[in-house]
């Protein structure tokens, strides 16, 4: 904001865009905690904390409408313009981006639930290796992604979009190998569809901290890269 003469004005203003953008760190560490912990029932076979974790997705919920509860309170009072309000709108995306990820951690706990709650033929940890490799990459994407939004830092959001494109080649290996144990043994039918569903889960995850990265890119230089390639968008940065 512009306005000359009235330091109080910037004061509340930049007080509300801090006490927001600790309501937003807040959601990506949670949503990286939820993904961990998911993951974790996994390994030790842990229906009750995967009901747990499923449970504390009701908190990330809560920090989505406080978050936005923020950014509409700050347009209602404020009325930004330009650059202020270009953030706005894009905090407000990553927010959301935030939330989707929670719910795509929330269906690993899911899995958990049901290989080990129910009567089904739980998996082999052959079979679940690649859920956890995948789960650490688009983690470690969501945690980057996170960091270049605490320091509008393009180096780091063109690390998450490069990591992005590679995402995409190792679900595709992933496949690969998960067809594998189908033609091993027929029985392993029903988990290979419950582990595709996981590990697509985990690519959406990855999907929305590269999105996350987008948003950063447009709070930054005022470029709406939606709907651009993620090639196109790094050569964009390298300009």
């Amino acid at each position: 904001m512009t306005i000359q003469g009235e330091g109080h004005i910037f004061t509340r203003f930049d007080d509300e865009m801090h006490h927001l953008h600790g309501t937003v760190i807040k959601m990506g560490n949670l949503a990286v905690a939820q993904l961990a912990a998911a993951v974790e029932t996994l390994r030790a076979e842990d229906t009750e904390g995967a009901h747990t974790v499923i449970g504390n997705d009701a908190k990330l919920n809560q920090l989505d409408i406080e978050a936005d509860d923020q950014i509409t309170t700050i347009i209602a009072k404020r009325q930004p313009m330009a650059k202020d309000l270009r953030e706005l709108i894009a905090v407000g995306k990553v927010v959301s981006e935030l939330e989707r990820a929670g719910d795509e951690a929330r269906k690993i706990a899911g899995l958990t639930i049901r290989f080990y709650e129910g009567s089904s033929r739980a998996p082999s940890e052959e079979i679940l290796r690649d859920i956890y490799s995948l789960s650490d990459y688009v983690s470690h994407m969501l945690v980057e992604s996170m960091l270049s939004f605490d320091d509008l830092d393009l180096d780091r959001a063109a690390g998450v979009l490069n990591m992005g494109l590679k995402l995409d080649d190792q679900l595709q290996s992933i496949l690969r190998h998960l067809s594998t144990f189908i033609m091993e043994d027929s029985r392993n039918v029903g988990n290979f569809v419950d582990i595709v569903l996981g590990i697509r889960a985990l690519e959406r995850f990855g999907g929305h901290a590269k999105n996350i990265a987008g948003h950063i890119v447009f709070i930054k230089n005022g470029i709406d890269v939606r709907h651009a390639g993620t090639e196109a968008i790094l050569k964009s940065l390298r300009q």
